[in-house]
């Protein structure tokens, strides 16, 4: 019996349940023992010159060993995304312009680390004050210029250069338009970010740091150092939480790095929240203005999107986020004609990066709305007009007008299945029936078809497999676990392929020096790449046991196959006769795979949501009631472990449409820089959420999966913000921007009460 699509528990739980997880801050390494505390002074304002910086009060505090500002670097300035502007490079320390609160401007390192802040207090910085740019059309508008040498607040354009064709909707019977705002997000990882470096004798500097992947901040950190790859080793400890936002290293990374080098000791650095929560990469962040088109028996034409993006002060990995967002445009629908373009700006914000589904739930988001508004105006059921428009199964793979190919697909029936488990005809019944009681409490029926791009950019990993003399195993990954449970999936691979139990299976990752090569965890990749990488390389180590084990068993290798109940090689249909266990043949000689998958393209998964909202019209308050969601992402390995995936995207999304949102006010000011402003859900926010199994397999890799990491925040968002206009529509609401907060939705209500929509 296979152990593939079983319920096993993580075997990752125990030591977070009891003893608890070692992050970065944790560490007792010894290579660690009398580091210094870094302590960073950020800057109170988002725009302004710096004419003066005083340390000598802070150098004579207790305990600090060093300050030091941006004059004290031998480190040029770096640009964070290689595509951007070449102009917008990122100083490690302010010396001219601050372009952010929390720009760090001065470092201080001391002995202990509570001595760091009250030191950090006495630098004293003369600011003068500049224009705040936070809205997008100020931005687009380059009146204000955060790099004048620039001469633009434009960091990067996808399509900018080409007009749109006036003609798109020549024919269509109904054409709506819409400006959309899909607001920026924090992360908010429990655990914040942190580092630590030592420089050892050999002249190579180890770094402890909280990272989705340890090579891709192996290979920053050494670019922004100007040192060779080989000289940095990152090792990551547990980390608590990335959602995209850990991809890779972060500037303060090589900042504690260089300080270490310079003091000739070790450096600690760890965040607070407040740091967190205005240092930190954010995501989302877009303006976005669609245009559909059809006919007005729900057939959609023709699709335009066009998008601001906000790249933040500096341009990082967001800058390149809405080409995901137009590569991903159509959704799931099959529309004959599709314009889009984006335009990426800098801001006095902090900066954008990934965050859990990086551009494609934008692109969801947009394209669900204006499925909405269309079927609104057509007068038509909007589950009825996405079923009408979806891309039938029978023409996959199938190449989408925003020059993807879609691998496998059955769209139309998760959007049936959806409907069927919620209910969907006694839902209307009910919301009918509240509307004719006029109810204080009206019912909204949201309804989303979504399908994402996962593994894109990086379709190959390295995997290494070995058993061990005492029939052991260790499975090294290039991927970067930070609570997907890859230590369960992926000794379940093995063992699928080995049958040696998987509590003798430890899979080891985040070590540069003992994995070379990996790509991380991030984009929905893990499994249909690291996963397979895994089961490909313990099914090349069967094949090279069968080798080894043929003359010991006087066999010819073709009969000879695995008897998973005592993890040896046997002949086939031989009962009773000799076998040689793994163990056994490891102990005459090494017995160990390296190899490495290569996918060649992406995956699609796929789904639809149903959502179910209680709105009531005198407060605004929107209660979620229900979620159905059908999320495909081929055969599960662990069905307890997908869950787990979707129950994390689902509650993502759902926060996104009802709660998140990083403010800011005209003068760049952040006023959600704590838990206690910036809306979090809790369990109390989240409805139990019934899940729907579908299973369409890609034929791009041997185990036909897809990503799942991802898909349930691509759904659920969507859906939940149509589900509250749905709750208005009868009241002449016709959409509301996220997120949906009871004050945003009873303006909306006052609007569309005097004839405004």
């Amino acid at each position: 019996m296979s152990i593939m699509g079983t319920r096993v528990v993580r075997v990752e739980d125990p030591v977070f349940l009891t003893r608890g997880a070692t992050y970065t801050d944790d560490l007792t390494d010894e290579r660690l023992t009398g580091a210094l505390h870094l302590t960073l002074v950020r800057s109170p304002l988002a725009h302004a010159r710096i004419t003066a910086i005083d340390v000598e009060g802070a150098r004579e505090a207790p305990g600090v060993v060093a300050v030091i500002t941006g004059a004290d670097l031998d480190l040029p300035p770096a640009l964070l995304f290689p595509a951007a502007n070449k102009a917008m490079v990122r100083p490690w320390l302010a010396t001219d312009v601050v372009r952010f609160v929390g720009e760090p401007v001065a470092a201080v390192l001391t002995e202990e680390r509570y001595q760091g802040p009250d030191a950090a207090d006495l630098v004293a910085v003369d600011y003068d004050p500049l224009p705040a740019v936070i809205d997008l059309k100020a931005a687009a508008s380059d009146e204000v210029l955060l790099f004048p040498e620039a001469g633009t607040n434009t960091a990067l354009g996808f399509g900018v250069e080409d007009a749109f064709d006036e003609t798109l909707f020549d024919g269509c019977d109904v054409v709506v338009t819409r400006e959309i705002v899909n607001q920026r997000l924090a992360a908010a990882p429990l655990e914040t970010r942190a580092a630590a470096a030592v420089w050892g004798d050999d002249g190579r500097v180890t770094i402890f740091c909280s990272s989705q992947n340890a090579h891709i901040a192996r290979d920053e950190i050494a670019g922004w150092l100007g040192v060779e790859k080989d000289t940095v080793h990152v090792i990551l400890p547990d980390v608590g939480g990335g959602f995209g936002a850990k991809i890779g290293a972060d500037p303060e990374f090589a900042l504690v790095a260089a300080l270490a080098k310079r003091a000739g000791r070790p450096v600690r650095w760890s965040e607070s929240r407040s740091e967190n929560m205005t240092g930190m990469g954010q995501g989302r962040a877009q303006l976005q203005t669609v245009t559909i088109g059809g006919s007005r028996d729900g057939k959609v034409q023709a699709y335009r999107i066009d998008v601001l993006a906000d790249a933040g002060a500096y341009p990082r990995l967001g800058t390149y986020l809405p080409a995901f967002t137009r590569m991903m445009a159509p959704g799931t629908y099959d529309i004959p004609k599709v314009e889009s373009r984006a335009r990426v700006l800098v801001t006095t914000t902090t900066s954008t990066v990934a965050y859990r589904g990086a551009g494609r739930p934008e692109a969801t988001a947009a394209i669900e709305r204006a499925m909405d508004l269309f079927a609104a105006e057509i007068g038509m059921d909007p589950a009825e007009v996405r079923k009408l428009n979806v891309i039938a199964p029978e023409k996959f793979p199938f190449v989408t007008q925003g020059g993807v190919e879609y691998d496998s697909g059955e769209y139309a029936k998760a959007i049936e299945r959806a409907q069927e488990a919620a209910g969907y005809a006694e839902l209307r019944a009910e919301q009918a029936a509240r509307r004719e009681r006029g109810d204080a409490r009206q019912l909204g029926i949201g309804v989303s078809s979504y399908v994402e791009i996962t593994g894109g950019g990086a379709f190959a990993e390295d995997a290494a497999v070995e058993v061990h003399p005492d029939g052991t195993v260790t499975v090294l990954t290039g991927t970067s676990p930070h609570g997907q449970g890859h230590a369960t999936a992926w000794a379940m691979l093995a063992s699928d392929h080995l049958g040696i139990p998987i509590e003798k299976i430890t899979v080891k990752h985040g070590d540069t020096d003992l994995i070379p090569r990996g790509s991380g965890t991030m984009g929905s990749r893990s499994l249909q790449t690291g996963g397979v990488a895994v089961y490909q390389a313990a099914g090349e180590l069967v094949e090279l046991a069968k080798q080894r084990a043929a003359d010991l068993l006087e066999a010819n290798v073709d009969d000879l196959e695995v008897d998973k109940s005592n993890a040896s090689i046997v002949v086939k249909g031989a009962p009773g006769s000799k076998s040689v266990t793994f163990a056994q043949l490891a102990e005459q000689e090494k017995l160990a795979v390296s190899t490495t998958f290569d996918s060649k393209k992406p995956t699609f998964p796929f789904g639809a949501h149903v959502a179910v909202v209680e709105v009531d019209v005198e407060s605004g308050k929107v209660t979620v009631e229900r979620i159905v969601t059908v999320d495909d992402a081929g055969p599960v390995v662990n069905p307890l472990l997908a869950e787990g995936q979707r129950h994390g995207g689902i509650a993502q999304g759902i926060s996104q449409a009802l709660l998140e949102e990083v403010v800011y006010d005209e003068d760049g000011n952040p006023l959600t820089a704590t838990f206690a402003d910036y809306g979090f859900p809790s369990a109390a926010e989240l409805p139990s959420f019934e899940l729907v199994d579908q299973a369409t397999p890609t034929p791009i890799n041997p185990l036909g999966a897809k990503g799942i990491g991802e898909a349930g925040t691509i759904g659920a968002t969507p859906a939940v913000q149509s589900a509250v206009v749905d709750a208005l529509s009868h009241l002449g609401v016709r959409h509301i921007d996220m997120p949906t907060t009871p004050l945003r939705v009873w303006e909306a209500i006052q609007a569309a009460s005097k004839g405004a929509k």
